[in-house]
């Protein structure tokens, strides 16, 4: 909003001319975020508080600690991290983008499924929702959506066939695409919400979920400033992309309603995400590596998200063919508090793995 005001008057005002800077306008969507989680955060927790007798529902096979301790902390912290990415992206975003509109319709979207699916558990007093395939169903609508869109965009004039739009980009090549065609809508809708439930399976422990998803949004802000930046791309021989730098708005704003949220999240949590916050908070890194492609990067990048995700995988699979159970409990986090771990022990180990991996897939950019 301050972009399509502000620059026509530069010519008047030499100070607006900051605002034509990505870099600039990040780190501003970054600290309005930031505060608007401050400002509202205490309110949107009473006002949770009220609506919300027992808090979330505490899943009765889960470690024996939580129902004692997590019990009446209220969910949908994740209305507070929306309000603080969209206000963040509006305010400081180029609005004429469509990147940036894509972006917000699959957040805001994939928020309103994890809405209604925090609200069925509250409503019936169950850790049990929407029923799994119904869930999954509006997921794949909404990363199908999301998907040709964004083919619509990248292909231009060309369609959303043209060019590298319908092409997966391999790390560590240089201009290395494979085409898949059509076959890419239903591979990046799986992208899309593959990311949202790992997301989701994360988000298992206090402060566990949001720091991981802070880096994972910090790499990809720098990706996409890159991705779209004709020399930088050129200079390091990766896919450049028209439009895309602008996605460096949404991921500051996303940073920063992330630390906004800790503050409040932070052991002993005064309010959970739920599923409001992970399914939406994933869907946007998912629609993000889709539309830079980087898909294959943000498995390394949120590698600590495929792990938990693997590891439920694993737990299913072998105790249905097997009747053994590999982990102790799945998700993995539970595993290790299983086993005595301390929950900050767990939190901060998991989060430097996520620094690592974060690292690791930047590396990618360079290493061609």
């Amino acid at each position: 909003m301050f972009y399509y005001f502000l620059v026509p008057l530069s010519d008047q005002v030499p100070l607006f001319n900051v605002i034509r800077y990505i870099t600039f306008r990040a780190g501003a969507a970054t600290m309005t975020a930031m505060f608007v989680c401050f400002i509202f955060g205490p309110a949107i927790i009473r006002w949770l508080k009220a609506r919300q007798q027992n808090g979330q529902p505490i899943r009765e096979d889960g470690p024996e600690s939580h129902l004692i301790k997590k019990r009446g902390t209220p969910t949908m912290g994740g209305v507070m991290i929306l309000l603080g990415v969209f206000l963040g992206t509006l305010l400081w975003g180029n609005l004429t983008n469509e990147y940036v509109w894509v972006i917000l319709f699959v957040t805001l979207a994939f928020g309103l499924v994890g809405f209604a699916d925090d609200y069925s558990k509250i409503l019936r007093g169950s850790s049990s929702g929407i029923p799994g395939l119904i869930r999954l169903f509006f997921e794949f609508l909404i990363g199908g959506i999301a998907t040709v869109w964004i083919m619509t965009i990248a292909g231009g004039d060309a369609g959303p066939l043209g060019g590298q739009a319908a092409s997966l980009a391999l790390p560590f090549f240089k201009d290395v695409f494979i085409n898949l065609g059509w076959f890419f809508v239903p591979f990046a809708a799986f992208v899309i919400v593959g990311a949202s439930n790992a997301v989701n399976l994360t988000d298992g422990l206090d402060g566990l979920a949001i720091v991981p998803v802070m880096i994972a949004a910090a790499s990809f802000g720098l990706i996409s400033y890159i991705i779209g930046n004709a020399v930088f791309s050129e200079y390091l021989q990766i896919t450049f992309v028209q439009g895309a730098g602008e996605l460096t708005i949404f991921c500051g704003a996303l940073v920063g309603a992330g630390l906004g949220f800790l503050w409040f999240n932070a052991p002993p949590a005064m309010v959970f995400m739920g599923d409001t916050g992970s399914l939406s908070l994933g869907g946007a890194l998912g629609a993000i590596s889709v539309a830079v492609k980087h898909e294959i990067v943000l498995a390394i990048i949120g590698g600590l998200f495929v792990i938990e995700a693997v590891s439920v995988m694993i737990q299913v699979v072998s105790f249905k063919l097997t009747g053994k159970r590999v982990f102790r409990m799945a998700p993995i986090h539970h595993h290790y508090e299983e086993l005595g771990w301390a929950e900050p022990t767990i939190v901060i180990r998991f989060w430097i793995i996520a620094v690592i991996l974060a690292l690791i897939g930047l590396a990618t950019l360079k290493l061609r």
